[in-house]
Parts: structure tokens; C-alpha cells; sequence
């Protein structure tokens, strides 16, 4: 039976980012991925976006670990040269009702540790964006673009420079406890083995419940359920007349139908939410564009931009979030569940790590750390 210190269950960023955290505090750290390549899953499905923490709710850990990891991913993308750029954000409100949302939303912000940002006049904010329409709206220069698959390059070549390995096409069946940071993690795949690890960290994304449920030795009781939210993207077709990223008031749902750039320049829109059945297994899920869902997206940008030009928009790619709520509830927090939780020493599962996950994935990694040396490990 192989042993390591610490087996790390996902090679999307957040377990990336986790590995590379594990290895440079001198644990052996082993990264199990079912793919045959690093971030396939979520990571590799958003908008690349670098959040500036405006939206969640003060004290939580979102809120908390947008802000710090936000500042963490800009030094790591200047010191390991990252592709990234702060284009800055444009939050708009394109009514008078929304007015008062905006300025909540700032005040929130404010509470955050967010204090860069800008309020704008209709005037002010069309100096920046003549193609824009709107009320009132707040300019985050602190937003930005990353190359996400860069990023996760440059946290894999970290971690490996740290001493941690990554083992691709390694899906893992089953975890047991075996006694106090004693666990052994059972691999299928091509070549199916059994590794004996004294702390395993679950960043399974869409498949963290499901590999909670196989972890003999864990209480059921601390698997949340899971809902899942489909996010389509639509692109433009020809040359954006915008220069920074336009998001609409945010609804209960999700930051509404809003506009990114990648670093060429190429603009996208969305996400929408699409609710799928609870019951459907990661593997089956379909991440098929519905053309038709283009009309919505077109009545929800023209709010903002009433310029948008007729059939500019082609179906881009989906991506599909992990949450912890169903459509009737508010959002809920990051969960990071380590033993003083469910009482497992040397267990931390991560659910629920959707949007700002890949702001926050240094952060998390370094919470993820404490939690385990919480234990003695």
C-alpha cells in the first residue's frame, strides 16, 4: 500500500491551490484527479473573473476570502506571471429603484474591506463607457481577468516544486477511516491502489458530496445536500465597444446576465441560472448552449446596453455550480468542514465552492491549512 502525508481530491483550482499550500508548509502531499487533465471540471467553466468582494455578506467567508485571496491571486499572478489585467467593473443600476440596491451593495462592500470603489453619475459612468445606459452606477477598479489555466499551471508547478505530485486518471471509489489520522483513499481508474494518508482533503467540486457519502466513518448527518445550477454563456460576435466589465443589479438567483472580457479582448455574457434535477450525477450532466435562451440574454443586456446589435449572439460554453440552497433560499456561505466540525481529525470537505472560488482559492488554501493543523498534524 502506497503512504503519503496528505491526499488532496480534485486538481481544479481550489485543490491546486490547497496542494501547493500543503507542500510549502513541508507536508507530502499527493493530488488525486479522475480527469485526464488539471481543471476540465468548474475551473475551466467560469467567467475569469477576479472579484473585489462586493456582494457577500459581511463577516462571512466569502466575503472574507474574496478579499484576501483577491489580493493573494494579484501578487501571485506578479511574481509567477500570470496573464491577468485590472480592467475594473462598471455596477450599474438602469432604474431609480435600483438606486437604493446599488448603495446598499456599496455600503456592503465598504463593510467588506472594500474601499476603492467609485460612485458614478449616468454622465460620469458613460465617460468611461459611451455605449452604456444607466441610472447611477459604482466603478470597482480592483476587478480584473485572469488566464484561469495558466493560473493553474504556475499553482501545480508550486506545488511540485514543494514535492507534491499530481496523479491524473486516478478517480477515487471510496475513503475509510481507519483510526485517528489514519485514512486509506481507494483509486480505480487503469491502475486502481490504495493509499494510507494521515489527512485528506475533499475538493471534489460537483462530486464532493457524493464522495462524502463514500468515506466510511463519517456521520452522514454532515453531508449537505446539493443543488445544481446550470450557467450558460453566450459570446459577441465582432468587436466589443466595451472596455471593462458591466454586471447589472444582482438578483436572488446569481450576479445576473453580465459582460466579461477574456484577455484578448473577446467579450461574453452570463451567466443566466438554469436549475437541473438534484438527483443528476456530475458525468451526466449536459453542457450543451440552448441557442433559444439567447432571446432572455438579449432582453436582460439591453437594459444596460440598448445598442446591442440584432443576432450578436452566439452560444459559448455552460458551466454548472455547486450549491448548497435551493432556488427558493438565499445563498448560502462557502462551507469548509474540518474536524472540529464532524469531529474526523485529519478530514476537511469543501462544499459549495461556486463563485468567488477562484478568487479565493489562495485564501481557502491557507484556511484549509489551519484547519488541518488545528489537529496537530
Amino acid at each position: 500500500m502506497e503512504q503519503t502525508d496528505c491526499v488532496v481530491i480534485g486538481a481544479g483550482v481550489v485543490g491546486l491551490a490547497i496542494a501547493r499550500e500543503l507542500a510549502a508548509r513541508g507536508r507530502e502531499t499527493l493530488v488525486l484527479e479522475a480527469a485526464d487533465a488539471i481543471g476540465t471540471g468548474m475551473s475551466s467553466r467560469n467567467s475569469e473573473v477576479i472579484h473585489a468582494g462586493l456582494y457577500y455578506p459581511s463577516g462571512s467567508l466569502k466575503a472574507l476570502a474574496c478579499v484576501r485571496g483577491r489580493d493573494l491571486l494579484y501578487e501571485f499572478c506578479e511574481t509567477h506571471h500570470v496573464p491577468h489585467r485590472r480592467v475594473g467593473k462598471l455596477l450599474v443600476a438602469t432604474s431609480a429603484a435600483q438606486v437604493k440596491q446599488l448603495k446598499a451593495i456599496a455600503a456592503r462592500a465598504e463593510e467588506n474591506g472594500v474601499l476603492d470603489l467609485m460612485p458614478m453619475s449616468r454622465v460620469e459612468a458613460q465617460t468611461l463607457e459611451p455605449a452604456l445606459e444607466c441610472v447611477e452606477a459604482l466603478f470597482s477598479p480592483s476587478t480584473g481577468i485572469i488566464d484561469s489555466h495558466q493560473l493553474m499551471l504556475a499553482l501545480l508547478g508550486d506545488a511540485e516544486r514543494g514535492g507534491a505530485m499530481c496523479a491524473l486518471k486516478s478517480p477515487v471509489e471510496s475513503i475509510e477511516v481507519v483510526g485517528c489520522e489514519r485514512f486509506v483513499v481507494r483509486t480505480g481508474g487503469e491502475a486502481p491502489t490504495e493509499i494510507e494518508a494521515r489527512c485528506v482533503i475533499n475538493s471534489g467540486g460537483l462530486g464532493a458530496q457524493a464522495l462524502a457519502r463514500r468515506t466510511r466513518g463519517l456521520d452522514p448527518r454532515w453531508v449537505p445536500p446539493l443543488y445544481l445550477a446550470r450557467g450558460n454563456y453566450f459570446s459577441l460576435s465582432g468587436r466589443s465597444p466595451f472596455k471593462h466589465l458591466v454586471y447589472p443589479m444582482p438578483d436572488r438567483a446569481g450576479l445576473g446576465v453580465h459582460l466579461t472580457l477574456d484577455l484578448a479582448g473577446q467579450a461574453r455574457f452570463g451567466p443566466d441560472v438554469e436549475w437541473l434535477a438534484p438527483d443528476l450525477a456530475p458525468d451526466a450532466i449536459d453542457y450543451a448552449v440552448d441557442p433559444t435562451r439567447a432571446e432572455r440574454f438579449v432582453a436582460a443586456i439591453r437594459r444596460w446596453w440598448p445598442g446591442l446589435p440584432e443576432h450578436a449572439l452566439a452560444p459559448a460554453y455552460s458551466g454548472v455550480r455547486p450549491k448548497l440552497a435551493n432556488p427558493g433560499e438565499p445563498a448560502h456561505d462557502f462551507v469548509l468542514q474540518g474536524p472540529g466540525a464532524h469531529g474526523v481529525a485529519g478530514l476537511v470537505n469543501l462544499y459549495g465552492i461556486e463563485s468567488p472560488g477562484l478568487t479565493a482559492s489562495l485564501a481557502i488554501a491557507a484556511e484549509v491549512a489551519r484547519l488541518l493543523g488545528a489537529t496537530g498534524s
